[in-house]
């Protein structure tokens, strides 16, 4: 297994410049259509939710706007669907790790199942997020890029972030930028490879 520093550009933007605390790393594993490699992070792309969430959700807006972001970065240019090339389908899981390592067996968050991962989403209500201290508060952002003419999948991403609880990079826009970067890493990546990219507060 590869591992990589996640060298947090992001770290000026989510004003976290000089602390260097680590809170784990975040584990990425990535699928990619060789015959169709060539087609990747050029074109137009329209970036959406994954079918089967029921609709848009508050709670996956800034992983979704962090996805575009890198897909720009990459060398796409976004569109909307109509004149999209290819789609980006972006799901969300959100779960807890108790102190003795135990995930709670409730997932929270939106989106559907996507790809060769199948894992749906069940939304919990009233489930209280912020444990202990000890606790780490799980994410799992997962990306499929379709051919828009075709449905085809040419490149499946899933990126599994576990901080504490307490970090400032488990909620919000920060873990949402901090998943999305690990994500698209050294894009597109090796097929079927899983790497470990290192953060750091």
């Amino acid at each position: 297994m590869k591992r990589f520093p996640l060298a947090l550009g992001i770290a000026a933007t989510l004003t976290l410049a000089g602390c260097t605390t680590p809170v784990g790393p975040v584990e990425v594993t990535r699928f990619v259509a060789p015959e169709q490699a060539a087609q990747l992070g050029q074109g137009s792309i329209f970036v959406e939710t994954a079918p089967g969430s029921g609709g848009d959700s508050l709670a996956l807006a800034p992983y979704k706007a962090a996805v575009a972001k890198e897909l720009r970065r990459l060398g796409y240019s976004e569109s909307d669907r109509s004149g999209a090339r290819q789609i980006a389908q972006v799901s969300l899981a959100q779960y807890v790790i108790g102190s003795g390592g135990k995930r709670s067996p409730v997932s929270v968050g939106v989106g559907g199942s996507t790809g060769s991962y199948g894992s749906g989403v069940g939304v919990g209500i009233g489930i209280n997020l912020g444990g202990g201290a000890k606790d780490r508060l799980g994410t799992e952002l997962a990306v499929t890029i379709r051919d828009e003419a075709t449905g085809q999948s040419i490149w499946e991403g899933r990126a599994d972030f576990q901080p504490p609880e307490n970090s400032p990079l488990a909620r919000g826009q920060a873990n949402a930028q901090t998943v999305a970067s690990a994500l698209f890493r050294e894009f597109p990546g090796n097929n079927g490879e899983t790497i470990e990219v290192e953060v750091t507060e």
